[in-house]
């Protein structure tokens, strides 16, 4: 144990800790009393909100892992019309917030709506509401949630896929297998890290949605969460509610680890790496791959955008009143900040990990990154009150003056909590690429007498940069679209687009917010635009 207990591993350690202690206060709250409220949910809605979780899960899981992964295969393995756009351009749709989707889903295909307007524009004069489909309730939020968020699962496959040996597939055809089986038995298992953490990520993001699910009326554990603490003022069963999502997260995550078991994932030396091979297609082949991507590329981001951009041209006094040299400024600040932090930790607690292969650092990490499945609002509240906790014991027995300014309304409290919210994404995301290095390259690199600082810097920050452009990116938009976080621990007159969407959304002025959330896309599309040629060239 003492040689495992270096500056890496405690390092480690102390970011895992930092994470983890939002997550040991909602924990906390089985310790705590709660309000009569309680009882009233576990004999009334309780195992509504855990059924309909259940199936949210399910459906948005199956649908973005058929979406993401189908999509990275065919931009990752061949040619076809389109192919150079649509890699950069599938990223493009988690851009777009749930909620503001599920608002263009409900917009369009509401009774004279949008696409009742194309039709009578077109057609003349009819009841065609009653041939337009409906999409709300369940469906309605399965959908906007999965469009919403294939990205991750989009962006980590391809990834992966990328860097896949040609010496794989070469080993699948000598074996007679198929285009088919090679999939099943060598493409998919190979990719499995990028996939599972992809996965990971839509599972947190769903169990944490308010917005979209709140809509369309479907009640979860996140419902319960904010009707627990605004309805009711219960802030203690809110908590509770929200251990009972982290510990799903949890089991779902001991559950893979198990069922991975000692499985290896990053290729082997021998016979060293060879670039894969792109296969061109032809005829009618070409037509689908460029079709199926092409009809994934409109639901999930020319869709909402057209539907936010009418509004807007409907409406150009929204867009004329905006300051939009404030907006920009605030935003970017926000990201740079929280991205610079991000990154840095994650890098210094994944090689931490990697360098003391202490088990117990593993399930501390694998624990603190649980935190993501908090709801925003409840992850700002926990914050507030652990802040409180801390400077009232420090003025009692230290005679400090107050911290509170110092974290709560500030901006170094907005990167904080940003910090804890996503480093479940960063940590993912280089995680993953960890996997692909090879345990005896840095025992190689010491053997040459590098230190494991040298060995940090030399050898896998140059191999792991693409990895860190990617996550920046999901960064990025993640940033740019948190809601409930910025709305509570931001400074006094201190707007983003994302608040400045939901000032006007929650005044029901839907039309208004498409202006912020238009511009909020255009960042994140030209952030894309610029680093695209790094991380997705072949």
């Amino acid at each position: 144990m003492g040689n495992k207990i270096n500056i890496w591993y405690f390092s480690s350690f102390i970011i895992s800790i930092i994470v983890a202690v939002p997550i040991i206060t909602v924990f906390s709250s089985f310790f705590e009393t709660t309000g009569d409220y309680v009882s009233v949910l576990k004999n009334t809605f309780l195992l509504d909100y855990i059924y309909n979780s259940l199936i949210l899960l399910t459906g948005v899981l199956t649908l973005t892992f058929i979406i993401g992964v189908g999509c990275a295969y065919l931009v990752s393995f061949y040619k076809f019309p389109g192919v150079n756009f649509f890699k950069w351009a599938l990223i493009l749709s988690f851009a777009v917030p749930a909620y503001i989707y599920a608002y263009s889903l409900t917009a369009f295909f509401e009774n004279y709506g949008t696409a009742f307007s194309i039709l009578k524009n077109l057609l003349g004069e009819g009841n065609y509401n009653t041939h337009i489909p409906k999409f709300d309730g369940m469906l309605g939020a399965i959908i906007s949630i999965s469009f919403s968020l294939f990205g991750y699962v989009y962006v980590l496959t391809r990834a992966s896929f990328h860097y896949q040996s040609q010496n794989l597939l070469e080993l699948g055809k000598n074996l007679g297998f198929s285009k088919q089986k090679s999939f099943f038995k060598i493409i998919l298992p190979s990719a499995r890290p990028a996939i599972v953490a992809g996965l990971s990520l839509v599972a947190m993001e769903t169990l944490s949605d308010f917005g979209s699910v709140s809509f369309f009326g479907v009640s979860t554990l996140t419902t319960g969460i904010y009707n627990a603490w605004i309805s009711f003022d219960d802030l203690t069963l809110a908590n509770r509610l929200s251990s009972y999502l982290l510990i799903f997260i949890l089991g779902l995550f001991v559950l893979e680890n198990l069922s991975r078991k000692k499985a290896q994932y990053h290729t082997s030396s021998k016979g060293g790496f060879k670039s894969k091979s792109v296969i061109q297609l032809s005829n009618y082949k070409s037509i689908l791959a460029s079709f199926f991507c092409m009809v994934v590329f409109f639901l999930s981001f020319l869709f909402p955008v057209f539907q936010m951009l009418y509004w807007t041209i409907i409406f150009p006094k929204h867009l004329l009143d905006l300051n939009l040299i404030e907006l920009f400024s605030n935003t970017m600040l926000l990201i740079f900040l929280s991205c610079c932090v991000l990154i840095l930790l994650a890098f210094i607690s994944n090689y931490g990990n990697r360098v003391s292969k202490s088990k117990f650092l593993e399930m501390l990490n694998t624990f603190s990154i649980s935190g993501y499945a908090i709801p925003g609002i409840i992850l700002a509240v926990a914050f507030i009150t652990f802040i409180s906790w801390l400077d009232l014991n420090m003025i009692n027995y230290l005679g400090t003056e107050s911290i509170k300014s110092i974290f709560i309304g500030s901006v170094l409290g907005l990167v904080l909590i940003y910090f804890i919210r996503f480093y479940s994404l960063a940590n993912n995301g280089i995680k993953s690429g960890y996997l692909k290095i090879n345990y005896s390259i840095d025992e190689s690199a010491y053997l040459l007498g590098y230190s494991k600082f040298k060995t940090f810097k030399n050898i896998h920050l140059p191999y792991l940069k693409n990895s860190v452009l990617l996550i920046g990116i999901l960064l990025t938009i993640e940033i740019i679209k948190e809601l409930p976080i910025t709305l509570i621990m931001r400074p006094f007159n201190f707007e983003t687009f994302a608040t400045k969407a939901y000032i006007y959304a929650s005044q029901d002025l839907l039309e208004a917010a498409a202006a912020p959330s238009l511009l909020l896309i255009l960042i994140a599309s030209c952030f894309i635009l610029i680093t695209s040629r790094y991380i997705l060239k072949d």
